[in-house]
């Protein structure tokens, strides 16, 4: 996976290095974050003035970071971060949370996408909180199953409009990884009250990780498609190549494990904090290390 994602960083560091230069050198590169809560930073702390409570937009998410390092590496970059908590792909195309569509802020110069969006289409945030108020084993997470077809044509076609709106943009997709361990508790680590048995019980973790496997299984195959269909596009993705198992940098990362968790339980709940929006979403590290996948030997 790094060595593809490698190639295609390559290919858009190359692609500028050839396109016509400004008399200062090698022009800007024009890059554009687009997408949901995990593409904001929801739960990454440190939200852009007028986004908190709203958009969520984190300075910390993958994006920000990765622009950061770009431009700490003397590259030159325009950014647009244009980000939403709560976004489904329909709601890229029009004004939303008061702001306007994510889609116009593509330009023909456009050079990177950086996306995250598709699990608004299925109400996968109120499966989680299903699960941690009830019991979401069994019939809703088949149903939440059976929405992801619908979700992968609503990607296809999202592909094919970013496309035409910016047609040498390499489109970066990102997906969602596992939040909860499938598995025990880790033993003797101090863990967020959100492992307790009585919230997600071992069948809803079962479960729970299986639907997240289809889930990224599903973005990684809209993407190749798209990919087939002659749009530059890449999959970036917390597990390995199978949907199965998790990349090196996340294993061990999820919830209730005992190394340091990448996602934010009920903590998310205390006073102060960003409240229910947060739950199950990444944190600061968490998003570090996304980006690090993404920015892996550049």
């Amino acid at each position: 996976m790094k060595r593809l994602l490698l190639a295609a960083l390559a290919s858009v560091a190359a692609m500028a290095a050839t396109a016509p230069a400004a008399s200062a050198g090698v022009g800007p590169l024009h890059v554009v974050a687009m997408g949901d809560s995990y593409a904001s930073g929801t739960g990454a702390g440190d939200y852009q003035p007028g986004t908190e409570g709203n958009c969520w937009r984190s300075n910390n998410s993958y994006s920000e970071q990765l622009v950061t390092r770009l431009r700490a590496q003397g590259r030159s970059v325009q950014f647009a971060n244009v980000t939403c908590s709560g976004a489904a792909t329909s709601d890229l195309y029009k004004e939303y949370l008061g702001q306007p569509p994510q889609l116009d802020a593509l330009r023909a110069d456009t050079s990177v996408v950086l996306l995250t969006i598709g699990t608004n289409d299925i109400g996968y945030a109120a499966y989680g909180g299903l699960c941690i108020q009830g019991d979401c084993s069994g019939g809703p997470t088949q149903a939440i199953a059976a929405k992801l077809p619908d979700m992968a044509k609503n990607l296809g076609q999202l592909f094919k409009d970013i496309h035409s709106r910016s047609p040498h943009a390499r489109i970066v997709l990102s997906g969602y990884g596992s939040q909860l361990t499938a598995g025990p508790n880790a033993s003797g680590a101090e863990l967020d009250p959100i492992c307790e048995p009585e919230v997600f019980s071992a069948e809803e973790r079962t479960e729970g990780n299986a639907l997240a496997s289809q889930l990224d299984k599903t973005l990684q195959d809209t993407t190749s498609q798209a990919k087939a269909d002659g749009i530059d596009t890449a999959f970036v993705s917390e597990y390995a190549a199978d949907s199965v198992h998790l990349d090196d940098a996340f294993a061990g990362h999820s919830l209730c494990e005992a190394g340091t968790p990448f996602y934010r339980g009920f903590d998310a709940l205390a006073p102060g904090q960003e409240g229910p929006d947060a739950v199950l979403h990444l944190n600061k590290d968490g998003q570090t290390a996304l980006a690090d996948l993404i920015t892996a030997q550049l």
